[in-house]
Formats: C-alpha cells, structure tokens, sequence
C-alpha cells in the first residue's frame, strides 16, 4: 500500500535511447518495488510514469536523474500522473 506519493510523470532527456535505459529502469523499480511504465519517444527522450512508497519515488526520481552506464541525463522533467499499477513495464515507443 502506498503511502501519500501520487503517481509521477518523468520526461528523461539526453543520452537516454539506446543505452538500455527502459531495461535498467525496470530492473531498478521492480529493486525498489515500484509500479508504473516506461517508453522512449520519438522525440528521442524517455518517458515513464512511476508510483509506489514515497521513499520509493524518490529513489527512483534519483536514479533517473543519472541513468544506466552509457547514458548522460541532462534533464529530467518531473510532474503529477494518474493510473494505478500493478507492475513496472516496458511499453512500446508513442
């Protein structure tokens, strides 16, 4: 159950497709035992939406914040989302 977090909306830019920044993003939420999605755009950045425990968000917003080795994050977005999720998954580019 989680706690007083609501869900939050990442936009991930910089060197974040093609480094293996989706996979390492589902092996860290499910770490953490956080619930939600995450997709590349076409615009070249990584999207996701992320729930869970507060101390959990916050781990994940900062690990966001640096990526997989490979990346190079020069900016993460950061807003409110809606949904309820069950599992952390990777979806297909939008």
């Amino acid at each position: 159950m989680r706690g007083e977090a609501v869900p939050k909306h990442l936009v991930i830019s910089g060197r974040v497709q093609g480094v293996g920044f989706r996979i390492s993003m589902c092996d860290e939420a499910d770490r953490l035992g956080v619930t939600g999605w995450v997709r590349n755009r076409r615009d070249g950045t990584v999207e996701a939406v992320v729930d869970g425990e507060p101390a959990a968000v916050a781990a994940i917003l900062a690990w966001a914040k640096a990526g997989p080795p490979g990346a190079r994050v020069t900016g993460v977005t950061v807003g409110e989302a809606d949904g309820t999720f069950t599992r952390f998954e990777a979806r297909l580019t939008a």
